[in-house]
Order: structure tokens, then C-alpha cells, then sequence
């Protein structure tokens, strides 16, 4: 199932919004939490990020051009420091965040040589990661990252969303992040700082499944 679904909507609930808001980078890690939700751990939410320095960005390695993505995602997972990002959501995270998933975006910058053999001379490109490597406290269970490469003009999050053209989707075991346990955090791992434009979180209410006798 990928997204847009239309019947989604139908189940949202309490709305939370952020609008604006600076998630300083400097690599020191950095994150504010999105309170107001009554059930974060069955939340839907869209978010708009934009980038305030993409000269930050780190070199892109031209051999990546033929490595699955989710092997990058896996080296440079969500606690590398880098140039732009990595930063995105922390979902299903416990208080002291030892148990969090991660959804990320990192941005890397092409050099001149690349950029003449990719269509349309894009100059950067982002890496697009769902990392649950510290998803949960328990033990032996199979934790693999999902990624994608998406080209960008402008915009890592338009681009990115492109209205459900890259989707990921990944299951996930916390032990202590669990009902109203959960909450949900924004968080900066780059050198640059971000900004939040819009944040729209949503409480979402149980699917009602029907089935012909």
C-alpha cells in the first residue's frame, strides 16, 4: 500500500501543527519532541523540511551509482554526523529515546563530472532511510534498513514525497515504546540547520474492515 490513500484521511483524529520552527545543526545532535498526541504510537504525519545551508552538503561517491541504497543507509545510518543531515523523525520513541525508529533524509552534493552524466544535471541528491536499528530493546530480532536515492532541485521533502513515488515500509519490535508509551520527536544530526516549514501530526483512529459473507 502506498501512499496517498484516500481512506487514511477518513481516520484522522487530533490534529497537532508545527510551523516554522529551526532545528539547529553544528553535529551535536539535535531534536525537540511533538507533544500533543494522544496516541503517537498510531499516528499519521506529514512534514516539510527545508534546508538552510546545501553547500554543507558532503562530497556524493560516484561508486554509490551502483550500490543499493540500503547498504549506504546501513553505514550511515541515522546517528552518523554528516553535512546535511542526517535528520528527519524519531517514531516509536521511548522517553529516554534508548528505543527509537528512524526516518531520515541526508543530502550529498555531486561533483562536476557526475553532474554531466545524470539526466537533467541534477547537483544533488538525497539518500532516503527508514533505520530501526535501535528500535527495540530485544534481542535476535532481524532489524534491516530501507533506503532509496531520490535526485532534488530544490526541495529534499517535495522531491522525496513526490506524492507516494519512493515508499517505504518496515515493521518494527519496541519493548518500552509502546502505546501510550510512544511519542514522537524531530531531530538534526547535520551540520546545517533545518527548519520545519509544516508539521502535521494526526492521533488516527482504528480501521474499520469489512469482509462479504
Amino acid at each position: 500500500m502506498q501512499w496517498p490513500v484516500a481512506e487514511i484521511e477518513s481516520l484522522r483524529g487530533n490534529h497537532v501543527n508545527v510551523t516554522d520552527k529551526l532545528v539547529r545543526g553544528g553535529g551535536g545532535g539535535n531534536y525537540f519532541e511533538v507533544s500533543g498526541l494522544a496516541t503517537p504510537a498510531q499516528a499519521d504525519v506529514e512534514a516539510t523540511f527545508q534546508v538552510m545551508d546545501l553547500d554543507k552538503a558532503e562530497p556524493f561517491d560516484p561508486a554509490w551509482r551502483g550500490t543499493d541504497a540500503q547498504a549506504v543507509c546501513a553505514a550511515r545510518g541515522a546517528d552518523a554526523r554528516g553535512g546535511v543531515g542526517p535528520f528527519g523523525l524519531w517514531v516509536l520513541a521511548s522517553d529516554e529515546l534508548k528505543e527509537r525508529t528512524a526516518v531520515f533524509f541526508s543530502v550529498f552534493k555531486r561533483d562536476d563530472a557526475d553532474v554531466a552524466r545524470v539526466d537533467g544535471g541534477k547537483k544533488h541528491v538525497v539518500l532516503t532511510c527508514n533505520d530501526p536499528s535501535r528500535s527495540s530493546y530485544a534481542e535476535q530480532l532481524y532489524k534491516p534498513t530501507y533506503a532509496g536515492f531520490v535526485d532534488i532541485d530544490h526541495s529534499v521533502v517535495e522531491s522525496f514525497g513526490g506524492h507516494g513515488k519512493t515508499a517505504i515500509l518496515a515493521r518494527v519490535y519496541p519493548t518500552k515504546a509502546v502505546g501510550d508509551k510512544a511519542r514522537l520527536f524531530v531531530f538534526n544530526n547535520g551540520e546545517s540547520d533545518v527548519k520545519v516549514t509544516n508539521l502535521n501530526a494526526y492521533d488516527m483512529g482504528s480501521a474499520k474492515i469489512t469482509t462479504d459473507a
